[in-house]
């Protein structure tokens, strides 16, 4: 599959497939360079996401794993509690290989794994914890996004019981976009702002944590102790700065774009559109076909010049398969005509005797 990538001129998801030469474009030839995480570009990273989020200050670090470990463990250690409450698709549940439980900190999930997590969930939490992780959007769910005074009213429920209200905002630039609220206001709700720079905007790995001064000063001081204090973290930060400049302001158009995506297929047969509208800038979609089939499609559009996925997800149904949509600028490249032609030749729907047909 990955000749055939390489060889296709489209793509059907996020920014499209990107070569070592597509990601060092990001980082301009002038570039300051940073020493061990200090001055340059990476001091000018910092600075810039204090400002687009309204927080007093930011620390840059490698990982978004690395981010949120060490802030709950400073939110942690200062209240001298070690629960945190998050929900039960969490990434710091599903994705992170338990770290919480390594560092001493018990993870509490609330709510059902299937829905989102809403404020009368919490009442079910008897206990004071250290914090509440809220994930914007929550990206398991397909980009779905709790209703704005129901998330004010969980944010208020950690501030009651003392405990810290955390934002894993990794999508926080497409949750902007959702609520039709500048990225500052979403993070004014909460004491600390995790945000990613290689998913929506597509730049190199990377990540900031922003909040007060001196918790970002204390998770300045566990990268270091959890080895992210690199010689040089610059190229990182020049992509995310570059890539942050340049497409923050088109996050509007993706939602536009994930919306007509959505018009455009919830009729096919086989097609379930989650959540349908979508919410922000990114879809799931649930094929009525066979983990097979969907591959065999996949690398016949591939054949064609179009990239959509080298695999589905798998879902309690063998007969359904799930697909993940961020919208960016290759998909805003595409015509809609043919997405809906791509979806439905995946879900089967275009399939007739192993040829495709447009619809």
């Amino acid at each position: 599959m990955d000749e055939l990538r390489q060889a296709c001129d489209r793509a059907l998801t996020g920014h499209g497939p990107q070569t070592a030469a597509d990601l060092l474009a990001t980082i301009p030839p002038d570039t300051a360079l940073d020493r061990y995480g200090d001055g340059g570009v990476v001091t000018e990273l910092e600075a810039e996401v204090a400002g687009v989020l309204g927080l007093p200050a930011a620390v840059y670090l490698p990982s978004g794993v690395m981010a949120q470990q060490a802030v709950l463990r400073v939110h942690s250690d200062r209240r001298a509690r070690r629960t945190v409450v998050y929900h039960p698709q969490s990434h710091l549940d599903v994705h992170e290989g338990r770290a919480l439980e390594r560092q001493g900190l018990v993870g509490r999930p609330a709510g059902d794994r299937h829905r989102l997590l809403l404020r009368a969930d919490l009442d079910a939490v008897a206990e004071h914890p250290a914090a509440l992780v809220v994930e914007l959007p929550q990206r398991d769910l397909g980009g779905q996004l709790p209703a704005w005074d129901d998330l004010v009213a969980q944010v208020t429920w950690a501030r009651e019981r003392g405990a810290a209200a955390h934002l894993d905002g990794a999508r926080l630039w497409e949750a902007a976009a959702g609520y039709g609220r500048p990225p500052a206001e979403i993070a004014a709700l909460f004491d600390t702002s995790y945000v990613s720079f290689y998913k929506g905007i597509g730049a190199l790995a990377g990540c900031c944590l922003a909040g007060p001064v001196d918790v970002v000063a204390e998770v300045r001081e566990w990268r270091r102790r959890m080895g992210g204090t690199l010689f040089g973290l610059w190229p990182g930060a020049a992509s995310a700065l570059s890539c942050l400049r340049r497409r923050l302001p088109l996050f509007g158009g993706y939602l536009a774009r994930a919306r007509e995506i959505a018009a455009a297929v919830r009729d096919l047969p086989g097609v379930t559109v989650v959540p349908d509208p979508p919410q922000t800038p990114m879809l799931h979609l649930l094929l009525r076909t066979g983990a097979d089939e969907f591959a065999a499609a996949a690398r016949t559009l591939a054949g064609g010049g179009l990239w959509t996925w080298d695999r589905a997800m798998p879902t309690a149904d063998p007969g359904v398969v799930r697909v993940e949509l961020p919208v960016g600028d290759a998909t805003t490249a595409l015509a809609v005509a043919e997405i809906r032609a791509a979806v439905a030749t995946l879900s089967g729907t275009g399939r007739e005797g192993g040829r495709t047909v447009v619809l």
